[in-house]
């Protein structure tokens, strides 16, 4: 029996922090299909009903679920131990927060902290994978058109700061956080590869409401302050990018596993509220799409591209890069959310 043991090939081990959260869910189903043995970590493990995807996915192979917060040094110690990979997607979700520059920033920036901290005490992790946001990349003042913002783009911490409008300061903590963990890896000899994804669509196992979706289903779902929130998106970007959560856990693994050290946006396609709103009409008539009051204050087409060509030089190839891919199943999974009803 020690033989057989010895000449097994040990799984590989991947740590995924926020595991009920939306890209989060999707990464760990896949990690698990592709034969890993995966870790996770949740504030709230007795909390059933929002971790009730993860019973599901236990299922699916070696799935353990820990117990850590963002806030506590020394939390995430036990769930990456042993770990080759630790993706980092736990982050405060508090964008509404009265104190945001505690709630969201400090504590974003200290929790991806603590994180990598315990990934260099355990010693046996060699990746860590940082999930970003093009938000880090494109909240800035955009003049005229054929704005194309690339990895060396950052959105103006000083300028967003200033103003304190919409949500502003998610984009400050994302630039924030990538900044901490660029200047500790750098000290600390940690592999580090950061992930810019787009707004993100698509159906992934955890079943809870998220920013995103309700927006990207706003022209559908005729719900006036969820189009707000997708108005402010394009305002901000000068476009609305998207990209397919299916593409973003592939990019993911991908990272961890092929593409070399820094920053990487992956983003599947430059639209605008206009274009999606041909398409949808034409695509689901049920649903009475208005083309007709949008002019005005949205785009007719993108200022501003977010290319992912660095991702693809790597290698990588997304699969949904047109509107009709990446809606695809989106209707279903709004019907699931309740987030439209016929």
């Amino acid at each position: 029996m020690a033989s057989a043991a010895a000449g097994e090939e040990r799984k590989k081990t991947a740590c995924v922090t926020g595991g009920n959260g939306y890209i989060a869910s999707l990464l760990i189903k896949m990690l698990l299909e592709e034969g890993y043995a995966v870790k996770t970590t949740v504030r709230h493990p007795e909390d059933k009903e929002s971790n009730s995807h993860l019973e599901d996915l236990q299922k699916l192979g070696s799935l353990e679920v820990f117990r850590a917060d963002l806030s506590e040094e020394g939390s995430y110690d036990d769930a990456v131990a042993g770990c080759d990979y630790a993706f980092l997607l736990a982050a405060p979700v508090n964008y509404t927060s009265k104190n945001p520059e505690t709630e969201l920033i400090e504590l974003g920036v200290q929790g991806t902290l603590n994180v990598m901290r315990s990934c260099v005490k355990v010693g046996t992790v060699k990746r860590v994978v940082l999930t970003s946001s093009t938000a880090a990349v494109s909240s800035r003042p955009l003049e005229g058109n054929g704005n194309v913002l690339g990895e060396d783009s950052w959105s103006d911490v000083d300028y967003l700061t200033a103003k304190r409008t919409g949500l502003w300061a998610y984009p400050v903590s994302k630039v924030l956080i990538e900044r901490a963990a660029t200047e500790f890896a750098a000290e600390n000899g940690v592999s580090l590869v950061t992930l810019c994804p787009s707004v993100t669509v698509g159906e992934a196992p955890d079943r809870q409401v998220y920013t995103t979706v309700p927006a990207i289903l706003s022209l559908l779902s005729g719900d006036e302050e969820e189009l707000s929130v997708l108005k402010g998106i394009e305002r901000a970007s000068g476009s609305v990018p998207l990209v397919h959560v299916e593409d973003v856990c592939r990019a993911e693994i991908f990272a961890a596993e092929t593409a070399a050290d820094g920053r990487y946006i992956v983003n599947g396609l430059d639209t605008t509220i206009a274009d999606m709103a041909r398409f949808l009409a034409d695509k689901y008539p049920q649903y009475n799409v208005d083309t007709n009051n949008l002019s005005g204050d949205v785009l007719e087409k993108p200022i501003a591209l977010l290319p992912s060509t660095k991702l693809e030089k790597e290698g990588f190839e997304f699969k949904y890069k047109t509107l009709e891919k990446l809606y695809e199943n989106m209707v279903e999974y709004g019907k699931e959310l309740g987030i439209l009803t016929n």
